[in-house]
């Protein structure tokens, strides 16, 4: 009885730990946003906000797309386009049905990592010939809401289809 107690005492703990993190980090991410204007802010400022990017990627007309991954603890990732004047052009979450419904069949995965953003986990089953990214992200304002939305390759690293579920973490702190 003792080590069920200790482990579900640990799990309780680990949850406190990323929903706190969570909690810390989302306050930051929107207190940086509110300080930033598009059109406004320059790229020493988004840098000054947040930090460096976790990817640099090229965008369209000469403009730099900035990532800030903020999984696996997290709910989003962000993606913050510097146009070529090096002011910010747009601020935005990727972790949503409207970016999730551009991820067709067929799609290479560089394409769709630079769509999302880093996953909070990479799965290969080598049974199924697949390899399955989870990005976690939140369907509404609680906890509750979070989700695990799930892109399925095959072998050559093409997409096979998507999925959506609920997050496996919520099971844990219960």
């Amino acid at each position: 009885m003792a080590s069920k107690t200790r482990t579900g005492g640990k799990a309780l703990r680990w949850v406190l730990v990323v929903l706190l993190g969570t909690l810390i980090l989302s306050a930051c991410d929107q207190k940086a946003i509110s300080e930033l204007e598009e059109g406004v802010s320059t790229e020493a400022d988004v840098r000054e906000k947040f930090g460096a990017p976790e990817a640099v990627w090229d965008g369209p007309d000469g403009a730099q797309i900035y990532e800030y991954n903020r999984q696996p603890e997290g709910y989003q990732n962000w993606q913050i386009t510097i146009g070529p004047d090096g002011k910010m052009a747009a601020l935005r979450q990727v972790l949503n049905p409207r970016s999730f419904a551009q991820i067709q069949p067929g799609m290479p995965m560089e394409t769709v990592r630079k769509l999302l953003g880093k996953p909070m986990k990479i799965t290969p089953y080598a049974l199924k010939k697949e390899t399955h990214y989870d990005w976690r992200w939140r369907n509404g304002p609680n906890t509750s809401d979070s989700q695990v939305f799930t892109v399925i390759f095959d072998t050559d690293l093409k997409v096979v289809s998507t999925q959506t579920g609920p997050d496996p973490d919520l099971d844990r702190s219960r």
